[in-house]
Parts: structure tokens; sequence; C-alpha cells
């Protein structure tokens, strides 16, 4: 499994629409093949940076999704908007079962 975190940070006159296009951006990513899981945060203590964490099946379903020519238009939207640089990590991931 890929696991991406990632954030974006908002300021009072992009907050509106950074969720906006960060939550469509989501949705539509999660009608993708391979897409476990898209979802963005709002971030607890810093109420600025939307958060996102994504799971997906395996690396062949993330280059998909980063070919995909939405995905292309929303990074350079969010980049547009926001007053700080983006973050983005890859992981890949195994789940684990904690002992009992």
């Amino acid at each position: 499994m890929i696991l991406i975190t990632g954030h974006v940070m908002t300021s009072p006159e992009t907050a509106a629409e950074l969720t906006r296009i960060c939550i469509e951006h989501s949705a539509r990513s999660r009608a993708e093949p391979g897409c476990l899981a898209h979802n963005v945060h709002v971030d607890c203590e810093t109420p600025s940076r939307l958060v996102f964490v994504e799971k997906w099946a395996d690396m062949e379903a993330l280059t998909a999704h980063f070919a995909v020519p939405e995905s292309t238009a929303f990074v350079k939207a969010i980049r547009a908007l926001s007053p700080e640089p983006t973050a983005m990590q890859v992981f890949d991931a195994a789940e684990m079962r904690p002992a009992r």
C-alpha cells in the first residue's frame, strides 16, 4: 500500500476556495481505480493548514492518479492560492496489527 501525507496552508482570503477545491479533489480521487482512501482534514492545532491523508493500492495506481489532468490542475491551483509551499510525503507502507 502507498500512503501519502501532505498539507497546504490557507490564508483568510483563500481559505474558502482552497477548502472547496481540496474537497472536490479528494472526492474525485476516491473514484479512481486503486484509491483506497483520499481525505482532507483541518489541522486542529493550526486551522489554516489543510492536511491530506491518502491510501493507494500500489504505485501504479498512484502514478495513474498523478497523470490525470485534473490532478495537475489541482496542484497548480493550490500552489497559486497558498501563501506557503505545499508539502507531500509518499510512503511504501504495510498495515501492522498490534499484538494483543
